[in-house]
Parts: C-alpha cells; sequence; structure tokens
C-alpha cells in the first residue's frame, strides 16, 4: 500500500481533533467540528481549508502560449497579468482529462492548479504535448505540486480578516485575479481571489515552509470573526450547493465540458485550436444527448452518487453525480446527468433512493441562492 502524504499543516489538524482519512493519496482533515456546523461557518463568516493536495505546474517560454491554448478549452489569450482562468483540458475523444486554473504572471509564465487526484495523468498529459512542441522538462516544464502548500480562506468575512495581514487592500481586488504580495510577513505568497465554495475569499500560495506561520496569522487575523477549519466534507457541500462540478463525480474521461454545462469555459473563437474542438463544437451546435442538472429533492430522501434517476413511468433517464442534505436548505440536492429532454428548469424527475422513486425538481444554478 502506497505511503500516504502528509501536508505542511498535518499537525495542527490532528491536534484539532480532525477526523482524518486518505484523500489523492494524502492524509487529509475531513471534518473538525461537524459539517453543518464548517460549512454555516463559511456561508454566514470565514472558515479555513488546507487544500495542499493540490497540484500546481509552471509552464514557461515562448511557446507557453501556444501549449495551454492547444490543451485547454477556454481562451488563453482573454488572459492578462495576474489574472486566472478557470478551464478543462480535453482528452482527445470529448472527454475531460481534468479541469483546472491558470494563473498568468506574464506573457512566457504561467501556473496550473490541477485537482490533487489527478497530478500524476495530468502532467503525463500536458508533458506530452510540450515535448511533441519540443518544450523541455524541468525548464520550461515544472511540476511544484511538492513544493507549494495552499490555504483557502473563505466566506463573507474571508477578506476582513486577511486584510490584516497584508499591506495592500485585497478587499478591493476582483474575483478570479492574483498578486504576488507580502502576507503575514512571508514574502512572495501568491494571493488569489478564487475559491471553491461561492461564499468569496481567496486563496494563498506559499511555500511549504511558511505554511504553519501563515496558518497560524490567519487563525489569529479571524478570531474575531469566529473563524473556523474546515475539512473536506463541508467544501463538498459548499460546492455542491452552488453547483461546482467535482471531478471524478461530475465530470471525467467520459463525459464532455458541453453536457456538463462548461460550453461557458469551451472558447470557439479564432485562433483557439484546441483538442477535440471540432468534436465539442458539433456537440454545441447539434446538441447532446444528456445534460448535467441540478435539482432538489420534493420528498423526503439524500441522493447519493450513482442513484438512478428516472421519469414518472419509471424509465431511467439518468444518473445521480453529487448528493447530500443541503446544510443551508435542509433537503436533498443533487447533481446528475439527464437525457436533454428532462434538463429545463422545473422539470418533474425521480431519484430512486431504497427502491422508492421520490419526486425531485430540476433547478437552474446554483442550487442554493443565497
Amino acid at each position: 500500500m502506497e505511503q500516504l502524504k502528509h501536508t505542511a499543516l498535518t499537525n495542527y489538524h490532528i491536534e484539532l481533533g480532525a477526523k482524518m482519512q486518505p484523500f489523492a493519496g494524502f492524509y487529509m482533515p475531513v471534518e473538525y467540528s461537524g459539517v453543518k456546523d464548517e460549512h454555516k461557518a463559511v456561508r454566514k463568516g470565514v472558515g479555513v481549508f488546507d487544500v495542499s493536495h493540490m497540484g500546481e505546474f509552471w509552464v514557461k517560454g515562448p511557446k507557453a502560449f501556444d501549449l495551454l491554448q492547444k490543451v485547454t478549452t477556454n481562451d488563453v489569450s482573454a488572459l492578462y497579468d495576474g489574472k486566472v482562468q478557470y478551464t478543462c483540458m480535453p482528452n482527445g475523444k470529448g472527454g475531460i482529462v481534468d479541469d483546472l486554473l491558470i494563473y498568468r504572471f506574464n506573457e512566457e509564465t504561467y501556473m496550473l492548479v490541477v485537482n490533487g487526484a489527478n497530478i500524476e495523468k495530468d502532467w503525463k498529459w500536458i508533458a506530452q504535448h510540450a515535448f511533441e512542441m519540443g518544450m523541455e522538462e524541468g525548464k520550461e516544464l515544472y511540476d511544484a505540486s511538492g513544493e507549494i502548500s495552499l490555504i483557502a480562506v473563505q466566506g463573507p468575512l474571508a477578506m476582513k480578516t486577511v486584510n490584516k495581514l497584508t499591506e495592500e487592500p485585497v478587499e478591493e481586488m476582483k474575483f478570479y485575479t492574483f498578486k504576488k504580495m507580502k502576507v503575514a510577513g512571508i514574502e512572495d505568497a501568491i494571493f488569489s481571489v478564487t475559491g471553491y465554495t461561492g461564499s468569496g475569499g481567496c486563496e494563498i500560495y506559499v511555500e511549504n515552509k511558511d505554511a504553519p506561520a501563515l496558518w497560524e496569522a490567519v487563525f489569529e487575523a479571524g478570531r474575531e470573526f469566529g473563524i473556523k477549519p474546515a475539512g473536506l466534507a463541508a467544501r463538498d457541500t459548499l460546492r455542491l450547493e452552488k453547483g461546482l462540478c467535482l471531478y471524478g463525480n461530475d465530470i471525467d474521461e467520459t463525459t464532455s465540458p458541453i453536457e456538463a454545462r462548461l460550453g461557458w469555459i469551451t472558447k470557439f473563437t479564432d485562433n483557439n485550436d484546441f483538442i477535440d474542438r471540432d468534436l465539442l463544437y458539433k456537440q454545441k451546435t447539434g446538441g447532446v444527448e444528456r445534460r448535467l442538472v441540478g435539482f432538489v429533492m420534493e420528498e423526503k430522501g439524500i441522493p447519493r452518487k450513482d442513484y438512478d434517476i428516472v421519469n414518472e413511468n419509471g424509465e431511467k433517464i439518468g444518473r445521480v453525480t453529487s448528493g447530500t442534505m443541503s446544510p443551508m436548505m435542509n433537503v436533498g440536492i443533487g447533481m446528475g446527468y439527464v437525457k436533454t429532454g428532462y434538463s429545463t428548469a422545473d422539470t418533474e424527475i425521480f431519484i430512486v433512493i431504497r427502491n422508492r422513486s421520490l419526486k425531485a425538481r430540476v433547478v437552474k444554478m446554483p442550487i442554493y441562492k443565497e
């Protein structure tokens, strides 16, 4: 059995009494005070996640732009220095290798942030295309995943918290932008106004050696706001309420970005000749047989991954990809793929839970609206 990796903050999680579990090859905190408590802290105040399991790749040099324009669906030419872009990598068969973030530092320097469970797979995929273009590993393509720690400070009071730790007024920064700056006395931290909760906040990248100091400073700064540590379980319920895809559940090698309602990150602009462009364009213009939808239970029950979705006649029309009990709405919610005819808002569908077909309703994303 492979040895689990520890983040630079593992000891803090254990001291805080976190329930620890293997995740993406790491020993990670799943919950501390309870999913509901952590979830509500982020929605109403401020919570902190250790997401150091995420992967970071540097792509540099004169061919960096061309490589990224080829392997990702969004239009990299829309980026400017200090801008972040959400995108995905098609796999050559219409599916998705991974969804990721691209950070542009300058026209020849980019950082990619990929899912922790996909680091090895993503690296091989990107490297294969980079080598075909004559790029060099270690120089123009560099995997920094093992060197970087990442803390996500999320919630409506997150920016007030971290503003105490910076010399620049970060509360004025726009969503999906970043800066290199001093944070909590740590030089050259990457401060990014992004997140995976839908409640605002930031993510801060530092070298592993600086992670403990950053963690302690953030908690000190947030004490007056009732700051709480939050685990992967709350991260999952938060993103699901906002209809954000989780790789391995809602998107994978068999789902296309068009089916997954990620057409908004699939840009058929001039000079954006990405992998699978023609195939995905056909899907966008000609339609697809299934679509990812969000839904809310109208009868009591909690939907779970891989539960069948049926119509009123009991015919299978799809399957659940993510489901939970919403801490904010107190009802079962989920996402899943259904035949396109059942994908419009307010369509009645049924989720098969313990051999019973329970009524649900398709809703517009986000599922939870504040």
